[in-house]
């Protein structure tokens, strides 16, 4: 496959990030006010990795939602339907646990075309092999026919995770975080659930051309050791077991899940007033499938790293040092930044 020419970014793939940020910004104000109905007090704000409350008696309760976005489309062409489950666990218990809340209950919803039993048996399975990696129980879901809105091919999926806490002393919210403090990077296990659809877009995998698609999702490319399709199935790192591990060796002072926004915009969000994160792009070895997407779609450095999690799916920031990480960065002073050298 050939180089393009033309840079590559993941709004003209379709996935516009700063319209995202807007609209947040936009209905941040109203849903604020629906948080004096919560029988306490919400202590977190639209932005944060998850909802987090204080109920009355001091005890705290969790919440987090997400999907595994246009990943789903790479599971279908392969027909491949027994780890994006996984994908959809992770994306959410991953966003509780960095706030220092480990999730107790896990709820899923899958949208179809048509009911396939034994693909929704795989799909679901893998939502339970999560489940139990996470130590979490599946407590329910909702599965819905749609016959207009996707085709028998097609599936949509949305999970919800919520946690519990003995009181605001275990969450980890970032607030004590200062300059000089250092950043430790953990390792992903490749794309994770975000940047497919600049992904799909540099490669052509689409359901418009579903022959070409899978030629593409099957074949080999130079520096992977499977497939291009298995490796971008590669399902997302729960790293429930790492965070429990490292609360208890060390005072962490905040934890960030790289998900949607890359290392640009995800560290900032458990920043207080005054720091910035300096993060040195060469103090990690970067995996092959990044540098492949990088090379095809003649996408930018910055691109890259708002996008993707470029191989650090976690990050740690401590003034102790953790030898379970890759040191890859520090605070210093700033306004919320991500400077990279």
């Amino acid at each position: 496959m050939k180089k393009n020419d033309k840079k590559i970014t993941y709004a003209n793939s379709g996935v516009d990030i700063s319209a995202g940020n807007l609209a947040v910004d936009l209905i941040k104000k109203n849903v604020h006010k629906t948080f004096k109905y919560f029988p306490g007090k919400v202590l977190t704000k639209i932005g944060s990795f998850g909802g987090v409350a204080e109920l009355k008696g001091g005890k705290i309760v969790a919440s987090s939602t997400d999907g595994v976005g246009t990943k789903l489309v790479l599971a279908c062409l392969m027909n491949k339907h027994d780890t994006i489950g996984i994908d959809l666990v992770a994306m959410s218990v991953n966003d509780l646990a960095v706030i220092g809340v480990m999730p107790a209950i896990f709820l899923d919803y899958i949208a179809m075309g048509k009911q396939l039993p034994k693909r929704t048996e795989k799909i679901v399975n893998g939502i339970i092999k999560g489940c139990h990696d996470c130590e979490c129980a599946l407590m329910g879901g909702e599965m819905a026919e749609m016959p207009d809105v996707y085709t028998e091919e097609e599936y949509d999926l949305a999970g919800f995770a919520t946690g519990f806490a003995e009181s605001k002393k275990d969450l980890i919210l970032g607030e004590n975080i200062k300059p000089g403090m250092k950043v430790y990077g953990f390792a992903s296990s490749g794309v994770h659930s975000n940047g497919y659809s600049l992904v799909r877009k540099i490669f052509g995998i689409n359901f418009k051309d579903r022959t070409r698609a899978k030629k593409i999702l099957n074949s080999k490319f130079s520096g992977l050791s499977k497939p291009l399709g298995e490796e971008l199935l590669t399902p997302t790192k729960i790293y429930i077991k790492i965070i429990k591990k490292l609360i208890s060796l060390y005072k962490i002072e905040g934890f960030a899940h790289i998900t949607g926004g890359g290392l640009v915009e995800n560290p900032p969000r458990i920043l207080p007033k005054g720091c910035a994160i300096k993060i040195k792009k060469d103090s990690w070895k970067r995996p092959a499938i990044f540098d492949l997407i990088q090379k095809t779609g003649n996408v930018s450095d910055y691109e890259m790293l708002r996008t993707f999690n470029c191989g650090i799916g976690l990050i740690a920031v401590s003034k102790e040092k953790i030898k379970e990480g890759i040191l890859i960065g520090e605070i210093i002073k700033g306004n919320g930044e991500v400077i990279f050298e």
